[in-house]
Formats: C-alpha cells, sequence, structure tokens
C-alpha cells in the first residue's frame, strides 16, 4: 500500500447505474463465454439420465473439487463474506475447521456408502433401508430446503443486476423482479442444455472470474487507502470501539455476546460447524450430486476433502476485502492524516462491497466485479436447478412411471429442470416482498446460512441413523423430519415475537442486571439469543432421538451400519 504521498486519487463516481460502455463490454463478454461453453456442451451426447445427472462418471476430481467450492460461495458469499469482514472481524475464517472434520466424515462414511449402492440421488440409499415411502419424505423435505436456500441466493444476485439494470430504481420491486427473472432463464437455459457436466465446468469457469475479480478488488482497495501497510494493520489491530482486533480468528464468548449466541464462536465451530459440514456435504443432493460424478469412492472423497481446503483461502481473500473496507471507509484520521476528505461509507453494511465497485472502481473493473457476482449467482441456480431436477426424476418420477425407455426420463429430466427454475424464481420473487415489509435482522451471511438448517435438523439425524445404526423405521424417519424443522422453527424469534412481548422481557432482564450483576438470563432469551448452529445441534440431537425410535425391517441385508471406510 502506497504512502500519503504517493496515493492514486479516488476514482469519480460514475452515472446512476455506475457503468459505462466498457463495463457492459466485459460484462457482455462473460456472457459470450457462458454461451460458447453452452452450446460446446450442447453437441455432446447424453443417453441418459446417468450421462445427464452424473455426467457418465467421469468427471475430473480436481474440476469436481472445484465445483464444490463454487457451490458453496454463492452471490450471499460475495456480498456477506466482505460484510462479515467489514462488521466483525476473521472469526468466520475459523469455521472451516468445523467443515474439514466435516470432509473426513464425509470421505469415509457417507461415500463408501453411495458408491457400493450406485445410487443417482442420495435419498435411493433411505429406500434400501426403510422404503420409498421415507425415501420420497425425505426427497421432499430436501426439495423445499433447497428452494428456500436456492431461492434467496438467487434473491440477493439480483439486487445488483437490478441495479445495474435500472440505476437509482433498481431496488424498487417490480424491477427487482425483472432482474430476477432475467437471472433465472439464464440459468435455466445454462442448464438445460448440458446437465451437471456443464453445471461443473461452468463452476470452474465462474470460480476463476469469481476470484479474480476478488484479487483485483483487494489491489485496488489497497491502491487507494491513504496509508501504508503497516498503519493499515495497526489500524485492524486497534479494532474498533472497544478495541476488539478486526484480525481475530478464533473467537470466545464475551459478556455482550456469550459463547452460545456467537455463531463463530470455537465451541460452535468444533460442534456446530462439523454438524453443518455433514449436513451440507452429506445430506444436501446439491453437494453431494458432484461427489457422484468422479469415477470411484476414492476420487469423490479426495474432491470433497481437497474443495473444502481449497475453500480456505477463498472465503480468506472475501474476509480481507471486508477489513480493508473498514479500513477505507471507518479510518476518517488516516484520509486527515494526509489532508485528504474520508469517503462517505454506506449506511446499510450489505451493500458496502457494492458501493465499492460501483462508486470508487475504474471503468472496465466494475464490470469484472458484476461479472464475479453474477458467476456466483448462477453457480447457486445451476446447481440447485440441476440437483432437484435429479431428485424429482430419480426419486419419484421412476416410481410413479417404471420401464420407460432412458430417453423418455432424459427428456422428463430437462422439464424438471425448467419446472424447477421457475419455482426457485419464484420463491425469489416472494423473498423481495418479504423483505420489503419486514425487513433484514441478520446479516446477509447468517441469514443464507440460516436458512437451510429447517431442512438439515430433520435430513442430518435420519442418515446418521440409515448408515451407523441398525435401527429407524418410515414412521420414525418421516417423524424424525418433522421434528427436527418444528424445533429450528419454535426457537426462531419471528414466530416468539408474535407470541410473548420479548422487548419486555429483554427490558425487565437488563433492569435485574443492573440491580443484580448476578442476574440469570431468562430461558426464552437463551433461546432466542442461540445461535443457528446450535439451534441446528439441538433440534438434529432430539430428531435422531426420535429417528433411533424405529425398528428397521426384518431380514434386511442392506440395514447393517457402514463400518467400512473409504481411501483417499
Amino acid at each position: 500500500m502506497p504512502s500519503v504521498e504517493g496515493i492514486v486519487p479516488i476514482m469519480p463516481t460514475q452515472d446512476s447505474s455506475g457503468f459505462v460502455m466498457l463495463d457492459w463490454l466485459v460484462l457482455g463478454a462473460y456472457f459470450v463465454l457462458l454461451a460458447i461453453t453452452g452450446w460446446m456442451f450442447s453437441r455432446r451426447e447424453q443417453k441418459d439420465t446417468n450421462d445427464y445427472f452424473l455426467g457418465g462418471r467421469r468427471m475430473p476430481t480436481w474440476a469436481v473439487g472445484v465445483s464444490i467450492v463454487a457451490t458453496s460461495m454463492s452471490a450471499a458469499s460475495f456480498i456477506g463474506v466482505p460484510q462479515q469482514g467489514y462488521e466483525t472481524d476473521l472469526a468466520y475464517l475459523s469455521t472451516n475447521i468445523g467443515m474439514v472434520l466435516a470432509a473426513f466424515v464425509i470421505a469415509f462414511v457417507f461415500l463408501p456408502a453411495f458408491y457400493r449402492r450406485r445410487v443417482q440421488t442420495i435419498y435411493e440409499l433411505l429406500d434400501q433401508r426403510y422404503g420409498r415411502t421415507a425415501m420420497q419424505a425425505t426427497s421432499a423435505v430436501y426439495m423445499a430446503g433447497r428452494v428456500m436456500a436456492s431461492g434467496v441466493r438467487v434473491y440477493i444476485g439480483a439486487i445488483p443486476a437490478s441495479i445495474i439494470l435500472f440505476g437509482d430504481k433498481g431496488l424498487e420491486p417490480l424491477n427487482l423482479c425483472i432482474a430476477i427473472g432475467v437471472l433465472t432463464a439464464v440459468g435455466i437455459v445454462y442448464t438445460l442444455v448440458g446437465g451437471i457436466a456443464s453445471v461443473i465446468w461452468t463452476d470452474v469457469i465462474q470460480m476463476s472470474v469469481l476470484l479474480g475479480a476478488c484479487i483485483l478488488a483487494i489491489v485496488l482497495i489497497a491502491n487507494q487507502l491513504p496509508a501504508g501497510a503497516g498503519e493499515v494493520v495497526n489500524a485492524l489491530r486497534s479494532g474498533a470501539e472497544g478495541g476488539h482486533s478486526k484480525l481475530t480468528v478464533f473467537a470466545f464468548g464475551s459478556e455482550a455476546t456469550p459463547w452460545w449466541a456467537n455463531p463463530f464462536s470455537l465451541p460452535a465451530v468444533f460442534v456446530g460447524f462439523t454438524l453443518m459440514g455433514v449436513a451440507s456435504y452429506g445430506t444436501d443432493q446439491d453437494m453431494t450430486q458432484r461427489m457422484l460424478t468422479c469415477r470411484d469412492e476414492k476420487a469423490a472423497a479426495r474432491s470433497v476433502i481437497g474443495g473444502i481446503l481449497f475453500g480456505i483461502p477463498s472465503v480468506a481473500l472475501f474476509l480481507i476485502v471486508g477489513l480493508l473496507l473498514w479500513v477505507y471507509y471507518q479510518q476518517p484520521e488516516l484520509w486527515l492524516a494526509g489532508g485528504l476528505e474520508s469517503p462517505a461509507s454506506p449506511t446499510d453494511s450489505r451493500r458496502v462491497f457494492l458501493t465499492f465497485i460501483i462508486e470508487h472502481m475504474p471503468p472496465g473493473v466494475s464490470g469484472l466485479m458484476m461479472a464475479g457476482l453474477f458467476a456466483a449467482g448462477l453457480s447457486s441456480l445451476n446447481s440447485g436447478v440441476n440437483a432437484m431436477a435429479s431428485t424429482c426424476i430419480n426419486d419419484f418420477y421412476r416410481r410413479l412411471a417404471p420401464g420407460l425407455d432412458e430417453r423418455a426420463y432424459l427428456r422428463a429430466g430437462r422439464l424438471a429442470v425448467i419446472l424447477w427454475g421457475l419455482i426457485l424464481g419464484g420463491f425469489a420473487v416472494l423473498c423481495v416482498f418479504w423483505q420489503h415489509h419486514y425487513g433484514e435482522n441478520t446479516t446477509l451471511l447468517t441469514f443464507a446460512l440460516t436458512v437451510m438448517t429447517f431442512a438439515y435438523a430433520g435430513l442430518l439425524p435420519v442418515f446418521l441413523t440409515a448408515l451407523l445404526t441398525r435401527r429407524g423405521s418410515t414412521a420414525s424417519v418421516i417423524a424424525a423430519l418433522a421434528t427436527g424443522f418444528i424445533l429450528v422453527l419454535m426457537m426462531q424469534p419471528i414466530l416468539w415475537t408474535r407470541l410473548v412481548d420479548v422487548n419486555a422481557i429483554r427490558e425487565t432482564y437488563a433492569a435485574s442486571v443492573a440491580a443484580n450483576p448476578e442476574a440469570s438470563r431468562p430461558p426464552l432469551l437463551v433461546i432466542l439469543d442461540l445461535a443457528f448452529v446450535w439451534k441446528l445441534t439441538i433440534a438434529s440431537s432430539i430428531a435422531m432421538g426420535v429417528c433411533l425410535l424405529g425398528h428397521s425391517r426384518q431380514g434386511n441385508t442392506e440395514t447393517a451400519p457402514i463400518t467400512r471406510g473409504g481411501a483417499c
């Protein structure tokens, strides 16, 4: 970072949309690249659903690993992770400890079972253990949860798209809906022509664009800061008000935020995020479908472990963007030292990175940044649509219409892609009006991570019961799925604020603490303040107890738990 004397002036603000002709050309080149790769995949013959949904099980391990990272890094990550670094510190990076632990569980417990049974969707395993009804109930829960998670990500990705298309009116509901329609149409068409192979190779391209945009953003922000590297590090180490260092990686509890309320505290990292990782990489068809495209379980194991390890520096880069933006907008004394006026900080931290992209980046670079953002958004949509179509065809349609020609199932799979794409777009539109009416109470990152806990709280215990025990039955599987969802719902503030006056309880507790610092926190506040990973832990633990109450079918050799692991 240059000294004050060598500072580069702040780039002038562009037009109301933030884009000039060069930006449009760069963004257009990105979509041309997508169109060319889509055309290349459309020329490949796909004989059956194994080719369309699993790529013939011949995808390279490294490409699958990159695709896993790209899928986990959605538009919410592009905007939300810098926001996390801007508002807090580097503690989110420590969650990768739990994810790495989860990767080994997936590699040595889940993948051997999936490959031995040659399933196209992981829920087919439950058909062999507990019967068709249990399998279809689990598939339905997954698809409902995936619509919610991917739909929210499409909505988040549509926000900058709408601003580009409509300028100052980009946040109006109608314009947001149009932007969602554009993203949805592009995602459907691309997924339609090439299947999972096109999704994986697109993820490779889009991850390259995403990381390239992030690295370039770090260089540009650092180049515009009116201080040297030492001063910036000292500012980050000193932190915000209260002296909390923004370079903190391992977080613990504090008086203001106890460990159970901090989703990135070390206990949450080792327990909650390990469970979250096992659920997301082992029970979510969106992720596991990629691993099943590898030639065998060993290659699949390497892909998931390598992918999660590759995700660590990727997340670190976006957190660094957030830290540098905090210095850029929240350290006016650094600007005053150089006789310069501090740039006005965004009033909404959710848009801090987007604001810098539009207002302070040179022409052409803004277009590249938005291409990276679209890459993240389209990756979530493509993968979600393909995974849900695969689940729909293999877990439902094949049972309803058995014995058809494979090309008939392939045609049905393409129709399912269109159907689920429209449903995802519809839920994203619903999010426009939902946020417009209720607003946001959490960061985008936390919100995106929270959504899938509704489905994971039931899916995780069902799979652990099926893979590790001889217990469980159709009835207990369905009961566990319902229990997990209901318990997560019961712990949500949005529910309790409509049943009791939570603010009054908080005020009473605050008064009690003023009179007696040792006053105990009301149980309801403890539940509401729990981080989402603890809500997942509690709900999935109780749901697993429910699932274990059932007895497996007599004489079924498939009920044996998994005792051997895969090799990496």
